[in-house]
């Protein structure tokens, strides 16, 4: 392992401005991954950290002494608690973190598959949640509009618990365009909806459109889409979060797919 004992130390600067900067990690191409869970993620698609950081307390923890056995191949930087916790980047840190390169996306858009839009979600942790559902529901390519979070941040990524690893993530991307030129149907829920999504058909394939917490999709997003549909809801809530929403149309989606009975 390789000590650092001192904040002087030029390598602990340049791990702080990469840990603390969303701009740094966007000019470096690099991100963090902060927990086994994540790195284990990650090395199952995309193989070993370029490094890993390590705190006293938490090379003491099973898991990551595991983990740390046998990893001559990966630089491996060993701090004091009180070190480590000065690069945290999550608020109840893990005690390990890993340094890897941020993954590209491994296809180029397509106009003809199932698609997840987002317009304006302001939450690494909504965000998070989403990139999680759609995994889970066998959505692989997501759009972000220019005012998303960001897709690869140390909150959004522990929010998603590896789910970015299995994922085509475009950020800054036109959804307006992209509905334009999309050969599927789009769909995005409104309040008030014409159409119940219990009622729609959502057997060809669709671009899912979901708007910021606040103010939902934007007007010019929303005009772009082929159908408004609204969730179903009993009592006196007058909509659901992001997330929440997100969840219930991509599973409604998927368990429409299923053959019956399975």
């Amino acid at each position: 392992m390789r000590p650092i004992t001192s904040r002087q130390n030029a390598h602990y600067k340049a791990l702080q401005r990469l840990c603390q900067s969303g701009r740094e990690r966007r000019k470096s191409g690099r991100i963090v991954l902060d927990g086994m869970h994540l790195i284990e993620a990650y090395g199952q698609h995309h193989g070993s950290p370029e490094e890993v950081l390590v705190s006293e307390s938490g090379a003491r923890r099973p898991e990551n002494a595991r983990y740390l056995e046998g990893r001559a191949a990966t630089t491996i930087t060993f701090l004091a608690d009180t070190l480590f916790d000065g690069l945290a980047v999550v608020d109840a840190p893990s005690g390990i973190m890993a340094i890897v390169p941020r993954p590209p996306s491994k296809r180029g858009l397509d106009l003809d598959g199932d698609a997840v839009l987002l317009d304006g979600i302001q939450d690494p942790g909504n965000l998070g949640s989403i990139l999680r559902s759609a995994a889970a529901a066998g959505f692989r390519q997501l759009l972000l509009s220019d005012d998303c979070a960001q897709a690869w941040s140390p909150k959004t990524l522990r929010a998603a618990m590896g789910a970015h690893f299995q994922l085509d993530i475009h950020e800054h991307s036109d959804l307006p365009g992209f509905l334009a030129a999309y050969r599927g149907q789009s769909v995005a829920t409104v309040l008030g909806g014409p159409s119940s999504l219990f009622a729609a058909d959502l057997q060809q394939p669709l671009a899912w459109v979901f708007g910021s917490e606040g103010l939902g999709v934007r007007a010019a997003v929303t005009t772009a889409v082929d159908l408004r549909l609204r969730i179903p809801m009993l009592g006196t809530s007058e909509s659901l979060n992001v997330a929440a929403a997100a969840a219930v149309c991509l599973f409604e989606t998927l368990r429409r797919r299923q053959p019956t009975g399975s």
